[in-house]
């Protein structure tokens, strides 16, 4: 194997993981976000959301 062939298989590699990192991620992201939503349209609210009663 030349050095160039090695080169090259490996930015490929680091490239796929990366890009399927940031997929996972990504449709991860989507998965909660649509979670959230409907929590919310159940009536479930963020703590965050929660007004001060003192």
């Amino acid at each position: 194997m030349s050095h160039l062939f090695y080169v090259t298989v490996s930015y490929i590699a680091a490239f796929s993981v990366s890009m399927g990192l940031v997929l996972w991620v990504w449709l991860d992201h989507r998965g909660r976000h649509r979670e959230l939503e409907r929590l919310e349209a159940a009536g479930v609210r963020r703590r965050s959301a929660r007004e001060e009663t003192r």
